[in-house]
Parts: structure tokens; C-alpha cells; sequence
């Protein structure tokens, strides 16, 4: 079922609510010139003092207005202050053609204060007006008064809740904020591990390469079997070279990760490694299919992935040894070699690798990212192997 979207009605709330926020400034003139028009020409009882006190409120909503700017720091609350005021003597004189005024006026108050000022001043100013309201023995308050007190109150509450959605607004600014730079930074890592990657490995195969095709040219002028026997071991070494890019191209590419079944997904990317490198290898687990979270899944294929890469690069390993087992909440990953091991000794944890910067600094980092139990074993000239325990 293809879900709808708002209503006219509400757009046209909508609209009508942002217009009014929009437009405060130039609401506090004509509010203040229709009272000031209104006691002039259609009250027939005119009060000085309360003329006196439209034209002063009058003349300083033109002058806000005037700036152009919205008011805040001081010179909000001045205004907030002016605009109650300006409230209390219209509810106090609201009789005859202005009676009106007062109702309409103490919406825009409120409406300003939730839009332009924080919780505790929209609560100081319906407490002014619901105590005043309360306390003026005039007759006409009685409808104003349960008004003002029911508005005042939702007003408050809205405010407090504004407050708290504007703090959350914050909040996830801040978290998007430091995604963005999480994966900004962890671009610039990968883009730095891939250039690194291709000048150790296919960039000074290359190298070694057009060397030794100058020494196979001088060879055949000189001998021409000698030449011939340097030709055939150049063709190995292409073939090396064409297997190494492939495994490079490989552990670059994003693994499209089987969440729903992790095993078969890891069984598949031992099968890739040992075809393109020719290096055997052993896969155990996986007889019953579990899931895990799609981003969990695909960075530990990953992982898995740069560590095979890892040992054709490096270990002069002849076979490979890969099992994955589910315990409880837990996943157990381990790979093991035979090849030559790293230049330490010894079983070390990913925080003591972190802080004696040893270990190969992708599987540091993928495994930090799965927040994962992570033990380093190597033995020089014996191989070496990689424990993980992983949450899902």
C-alpha cells in the first residue's frame, strides 16, 4: 500500500505557521497600529493614558521593525518584555470596539515567545499574564482569563518540548558531524593502505620487471641460450605478477557480503583466494547458516579478505587454514599459516599490537571497527595465526 502524504489542510497549516513565525516583526506593527487607529477614530471614551501608552508601543514596534533583523541577546528580552506590557494594559482596557484585541494580541505573544526564546522566559511570561488575569477584578477578564490560562499552559508545554526537539536536533548534528569525519578519515586510511599496497607489491613487480628485460636484452646479445633461459623465468615472473594484481584488484573490490548466510559468504572468499593464488586452502564451519547485521557481515569478509591478501603478499605460506564457529552471541575466526611469520614472537592482543605498533594495520583497524577480541600469534619460520572474537 503506497502511503499518502499530508493533507492539504495540514500544508496549508503549515504554510500559515511559517508565514506568521516569519513575519512577527510586521504582526507587532499592525497589531499595534489597529489599537492605536481604533482608540483614536471608534472609542468613544478616549483614555490619554492608554492612547499614550499605544503610541510608545506603536513607535517602538516601527523601529524593530525597521531593523530588519531578528532581535535576541538583550534586545530580545526588552522586546519580550514590551510585548507583555503591552498585553496587561490591553487585557485591562479590553471594553467596547478593542475588546477583540487583547484575544489576538495574546497569541502573538505567545507565539513569539515559543518561536524566538527559551523555555523559562515562555514560562516567566505565561505566569505574568495568567497572575495578572487571576488578580484584575474587572468583569470582562472572566472568558480572558480561562483563555489565557489554557493557552498559556499549552504554550508552556510546547516550548519545553521545542527545547528538548532543538537539543536533539544538536545532538544528531553533532553525531552526523563526527560520522562524516569517521569516514572521511577512514577513506583517507584506505586510499593510503591501497597506495601503499600497490607500490610494495605490483608497482616494484613492475620495477623488477623492465630491469630484468634490459638484462635479458644485454643476455641476448652476448648468449643466446643464456638469454632464452632468462626469457622462460621472465614469463614466470609475469605470471607471478598477474596473480598478485589479481589478488590485489580482489582485496580492493567491496565484498558483497551474504548476511543471511555468513559461512557460505566466507566460503566463497577462501575458494576465490585459493584459486587466484594458488595457495591451498582449509574451511571449516559454517554446517548451519546464521546471520549477522549487513555492516558487521561485510566488514569481516573484509577483513578476512585483506588478511588472506596479507598472507600471498608476505607469509610464503603454502597452505592456509580458515575456521569460523558460532558460540552464543560470539562469533570465532581464525586464520592460520605456514608460511614465514612476522618478525616477532609470541601472542599478542590487539591493544598491546596497537601500542607496540606491530601488525599488519588494516586488520588492527577493521577489527577496532567490529569492536572484536583480537590475539596475533606468529612464529618466524613457522607460520603464524590470527584469533577473533566477534559480537553479533
Amino acid at each position: 500500500m503506497l502511503s499518502r502524504g499530508p493533507s492539504l489542510p495540514a500544508i496549508a497549516l503549515f504554510r500559515l505557521g511559517g508565514w506568521w513565525v516569519g513575519n512577527l516583526e510586521r504582526l507587532r506593527v499592525a497589531l499595534a497600529v489597529c489599537a492605536l487607529v481604533a482608540e483614536v477614530f471608534w472609542e468613544p471614551r478616549v483614555s490619554p493614558h492608554f492612547l499614550l501608552a499605544i503610541a510608545a508601543y506603536a513607535s517602538f514596534a516601527v523601529l524593530m521593525a525597521l531593523r530588519g533583523r531578528t532581535q535576541s541577546g538583550a534586545l530580545g528580552l526588552f522586546g519580550l518584555f514590551a510585548d507583555t506590557a503591552f498585553f496587561l494594559v490591553l487585557a485591562n482596557r479590553g471594553t467596547g470596539i478593542l475588546m477583540w484585541l487583547p484575544w489576538v494580541f495574546y497569541f502573538y505573544l505567545l507565539s513569539r515567545a515559543v518561536a524566538r526564546h527559551r523555555p523559562w522566559e515562555v514560562l516567566l511570561v505565561v505566569g505574568i499574564t495568567i497572575g495578572f488575569c487571576l488578580l484584575a477584578p474587572a468583569a470582562h477578564m472572566a472568558e480572558l482569563r480561562r483563555a489565557v490560562a489554557l493557552s498559556g499552559i499549552l504554550a508552556g508545554a510546547f516550548a519545553v518540548h521545542k527545547r528538548y526537539l532543538d537539543q536533539r536536533a544538536a545532538d544528531l548534528g553533532l553525531q552526523a558531524a563526527a560520522a562524516a569525519d569517521e569516514a572521511a578519515a577512514s577513506a583517507t586510511q584506505e586510499r593510503q593502505r591501497i597506495a601503499a599496497d600497490f607500490h610494495d607489491g605490483p608497482l616494484q613487480s613492475f620495477i623488477s620487471f623492465h630491469m630484468r628485460l634490459e638484462i635479458l636484452r644485454k643476455l641476448m646479445e652476448r648468449d643466446l641460450s643464456a638469454g632464452l633461459k632468462e626469457l622462460q623465468s621472465l614469463q614466470q615472473l609475469s605470471q607471478a605478477q598477474v596473480r598478485e594484481l589479481r589478488a590485489f584488484v580482489r582485496s580492493s573490490r567491496p565484498v558483497e557480503g551474504d548476511s543471511a548466510n555468513l559461512a557460505a559468504a566466507l566460503r566463497r572468499v577462501t575458494e576465490e583466494f585459493e584459486k587466484e593464488s594458488g595457495i591451498p586452502v582449509t574451511f571449516t564451519g559454517g554446517e548451519s547458516a546464521f546471520s549477522t547485521g549487513h555492516e558487521t557481515g561485510s566488514d569481516l569478509l573484509q577483513m578476512v579478505r585483506e588478511a588472506l591478501h596479507n598472507v600471498h603478499k608476505h607469509a610464503r605460506a603454502t597452505r592456509v587454514a580458515v575456521a569460523l564457529e558460532k558460540n552464543g552471541r560470539t562469533l570465532d575466526l581464525s586464520i592460520d599459516d605456514n608460511g614465514v611469520g612476522f618478525d616477532f614472537s609470541g601472542a599478542y592482543t590487539l591493544d598491546e599490537l596497537e601500542l607496540l605498533r606491530l601488525g599488519p594495520a588494516s586488520v588492527k583497524r577493521r577489527a577496532r571497527s567490529l569492536n572484536a577480541e583480537m590475539l596475533l600469534e606468529s612464529w618466524p619460520g613457522r607460520g603464524s595465526g590470527l584469533k577473533l572474537k566477534i559480537p553479533i
